[in-house]
């Protein structure tokens, strides 16, 4: 008797899934998440390193690095004030588990400076990251969830950290925001003759020298 109550009980539980429109379990997904990097336009960034710490307590070394997201707009208006978007060129963060904490350090080639943090990941950002690709969004059902949970760090003079990641319908939500510390060994910690990965564009000095950089914007 106990066995059949238990088929019933499976029996019923998988009807309610299936029957579920906006469940995600069989559309398809990565099993790793990604880390991508972004930038307030005009002020561009070099990312010289950044590491993961999952919820397990593994380190994960070199995690990704480079250019961020981001432009230089030909519109002449004031637009480096706030963050007009996420950015892509996401990479995976192969074998780890949902980030606890991430550290970045990278070139603000605009002021110019260097800048380290470790930056705390929330429960919230992780809950995120588990619904975006385990459920669908409830305005586009017939859609497939996202296929990779990603999170965004936003790198902005001054050392300021903003931290997304994207809904179960694609918007980012704002999880998180840190300051960082400037880097005492500068620039390729002092491996370079401090030297910036590149020099400021045109555009941005010319975007610069008539709206300045808005400190205290992001």
């Amino acid at each position: 008797m106990k066995v059949l109550v238990t088929l019933l009980c499976m029996l019923f539980m998988a009807g309610c899934q299936s029957a579920d429109p906006l469940s995600a379990k069989h559309d398809p997904k990565s099993q790793w998440w990604e880390l991508a990097f972004t930038e307030p336009y005009y002020m561009k960034v070099w990312v010289e390193d950044s590491a993961v710490e999952d919820i397990n307590g593994k380190v994960f070394q070199h995690t990704g690095g480079g250019t961020a997201a981001g432009g230089e707009p030909e519109s002449g208006k004031e637009s480096a004030r706030g963050w007009h978007a996420v950015g892509s060129a996401a990479k995976a963060v192969v074998g780890a588990d949902l980030p606890k904490r991430i550290y970045v350090r990278w070139q603000s080639i605009v002021e110019p400076q260097t800048y380290h943090v470790w930056v705390d990941v929330p429960e919230q950002a992780r809950q995120l990251m588990v619904s975006s690709t385990n459920q669908r969004c409830s305005e586009t059902p017939e859609q497939e969830a996202r296929y990779t949970a990603s999170i965004y760090l936003g790198l902005a003079p001054g050392g300021v950290v903003q931290v997304w990641v994207r809904d179960l319908c694609h918007r980012p939500v704002k999880v998180a925001r840190a300051q960082a510390e400037i880097e005492p060994l500068g620039p390729s910690q002092g491996k370079n003759e401090g030297r910036y990965a590149y020099p400021v564009s045109e555009k941005a000095k010319r975007y610069i020298e008539k709206y300045s950089i808005p400190y205290g914007s992001w």
